[in-house]
């Protein structure tokens, strides 16, 4: 099928996409340089700044989530692939003006390590104060290479919150580092999407099929099968999920659905509306919901399903308030 996208020069697609969404939310971020999303106020000087990088074409990750009580800055690369290291450096640099602190959230894909690795090799030769954490929750995969998904939100918000309220470096990491050991995440894709710079479809599909434990670009999951019906999907997913984790009745649970771009809120509501139903029957508590587009994949149908443990800690981070383009707590 011919890909049918609005857009004018592929090769001006992430300067153009930038520019167009600062200019929506000037109050909020804006510009520096050719692909790095800052606040437009400054955290106030003293306090952790937080900063993360990825690819483009998966909006409004990451960069929709710089603001107030999140992350300050986002290095964005090109479509689905890893900006490179010399402007994470830049951004490292930036962020530690002035004998600041920053906390680097990477998720854990290939170019995206890379690139942090590289900039925290730069920021230690420089003397920059500077720590970093790799989000991989995607039990897809094998226990320590699982790749970072929608959890990375969780751990924006959480440490974001912590260095809102003045936290040091080292406990902001610590508090992102729980989030993370305490989330998993899994996928399921029922259609493909198209590269927007060349029209080429990321992955084939039937009509009739859906894979489980899809990437966040079409990678290979661990089963494809029969399509099944939201309550059969949930319940696939659910249990995976809680396995995984080892979540025991009366624990505390924030859930989180991510639509991969194509996937309507009515199909989410469903899939959530047995996952509550799942876990009231499981005597395991739905403390906190997140249902909507985070991280996308152009017009990838399917969805992200997470599950995270919660603390009385991570539960206050995740109320703080919280002002950036696509996640706001008042």
């Amino acid at each position: 099928m011919r890909m049918k996208k609005f857009i004018n020069d592929p090769k001006n697609l992430v300067p153009e996409l930038l520019e167009g969404f600062t200019l929506a939310f000037p109050d909020r971020i804006r510009l520096r340089g050719t692909n790095t999303i800052v606040r437009a106020t400054p955290k106030e000087p003293g306090k952790v700044r937080v900063v993360t990088l990825g690819g483009s074409g998966h909006e409004p990750g990451l960069s929709g989530f710089v603001g107030k009580g999140m992350l300050d800055s986002s290095v964005a690369g090109e479509i689905f692939a890893a900006p490179g290291a010399v402007k994470v450096i830049e951004a490292l640099r930036e962020a530690c003006a002035g004998g600041e602190r920053a906390l680097l959230i990477v998720l854990n894909h290939a170019g995206d390590v890379l690139a942090g690795n590289i900039a925290m090799q730069a920021a230690e030769r420089e003397g920059l104060k500077v720590k970093m954490v790799l989000t991989q929750e995607d039990i897809s995969g094998e226990p320590g290479d699982r790749r970072g998904l929608v959890g990375c939100v969780a751990v924006y918000k959480v440490a974001g919150a912590a260095a809102e309220k003045g936290a040091s470096l080292d406990t902001c990491l610590e508090v992102a580092e729980r989030m993370e050991r305490n989330m998993r995440t899994l996928a399921v894709a029922v259609r493909t999407a198209t590269h927007p710079a060349t029209g080429q479809p990321i992955f084939e599909m039937g009509d009739d099929e859906m894979e489980i434990g899809m990437g966040q670009h079409g990678e290979a999951g661990t089963g494809r099968m029969q399509l099944k019906t939201a309550n059969e999907t949930a319940e696939i997913m659910l249990e995976k999920l809680l396995a995984d984790l080892g979540v025991q009745p009366g624990e505390e649970l924030l859930v989180m659905l991510n639509g991969a771009g194509a996937t309507a809120l009515m199909e989410l509501y469903l899939i959530f509306r047995r996952v509550a139903q799942l876990l009231e029957a499981k005597k395991i508590r739905l403390l906190r919901s997140a249902i909507g587009e985070f991280i996308t994949t152009q017009e990838q149908a399917g969805f992200q399903m997470m599950i995270a443990r919660m603390d009385p800690e991570l539960t206050e981070l995740w109320d703080a308030p919280a002002d950036a383009p696509f996640f706001a707590k008042l």
